[in-house]
């Protein structure tokens, strides 16, 4: 099997880049793997430390097949340094796995994303690979994976011509704000997109992830999932970009088990019981959507 190379994002957060480090060169694999780092310039001066000790880390970085990294004189923000690291790395290896420094991978995740990554390659309908599930009610089902309209930027893979197929400009705002068909594609993946996207827009964030899941939403896209999570996200204690709050809403148990071969369907559909589980959990608040009509009028 041809592995991906895996890709590593970190800023300023040495304790969670020490652990999610020594997570995945745990993995299956991991002395096989080819392993980028992208490290961002401070953003201020009381940041320059905590950067000093990121970039000491990835100096001693051991267990992969070579180690290659970035470090950028210049402070570019997450969505920049998603962007640009991915497209760079992609053009040349064609696939890829992408991590930020605040994800705790299971022992397979390496072996779950690479044979998914081989196993649905020439499905064009599949934009990405997820490490992470939700923590919803399983249904039974016959396989170790199911699909999803819903895209998770939390440990996840995708490929050349699925990435490069992202307007990153979003040139079509406009005509999604007055097509009710669009936004329908967009919301069929979780009501909480449409009005980030707009704050995105609107220089409110700058999330790269859910210009992303537009572009999976407007090519009709799934993502597929492993049904025990792979990957959990330490970063929900408002260490980080994301999360101002600490919240445990998203926390699961990763897989324990040492197997790395996994059931892969060959009929590509949601859900419905999962869907629904999905949009449920990722549902703004009232409180939320109060905010959103007045601040974005949606």
């Amino acid at each position: 099997m041809n592995l991906a190379p895996v890709i590593l994002f970190a800023y300023n957060r040495p304790g969670h880049l020490k652990k999610t480090l020594d997570a995945l060169k745990n993995n299956l694999n991991a002395d096989k793997s080819v392993l980028y780092v992208f490290s961002d310039a401070a953003k201020s001066e009381k940041d320059k430390p905590l950067v000093y000790q990121v970039r000491s880390i990835l100096k001693n970085i051991v267990g992969f097949k070579d180690i290659i990294i970035r470090l950028h004189e210049e402070n570019l923000g997450l969505a920049a340094s998603v962007i640009s690291g991915v497209t760079e790395v992609i053009k040349e290896h064609k696939k890829v796995i992408v991590l930020e420094d605040d994800l705790l991978t299971s022992h397979n995740f390496l072996c779950f994303m690479n044979q998914a990554l081989d196993k649905y390659e020439s499905s064009k309908s599949i934009f990405s690979i997820s490490g992470y599930t939700l923590p919803i009610k399983m249904p039974k089902l016959s396989f170790d994976v199911f699909f999803s309209f819903r895209y998770s930027s939390w440990g996840w893979a995708t490929w050349e011509d699925r990435w490069l197929k992202t307007d990153w400009e979003v040139k079509d705002f406009h005509e999604l704000l007055n097509n009710k068909n669009l936004q329908s594609k967009l919301n069929r993946s979780g009501e909480d997109l449409l009005p980030m996207l707009k704050a995105q827009q609107l220089n409110l964030n700058n999330s790269w992830a859910v210009r992303w899941a537009y572009t999976n939403a407007k090519n009709d896209a799934y993502c597929v999932y492993p049904v025990i999570s792979k990957v959990m996200n330490i970063g929900t204690d408002a260490s980080g970009t994301n999360f101002t709050r600490s919240t445990t809403k998203y926390d699961v148990l990763i897989d324990e088990k040492a197997n790395c071969t996994f059931t892969f369907s060959d009929e590509v559909q949601c859900n419905t019981q999962i869907e629904d589980a999905i949009k449920k959990i990722v549902k703004p608040s009232l409180l939320r959507k109060t905010i959103n009509r007045f601040k974005l009028s949606i």
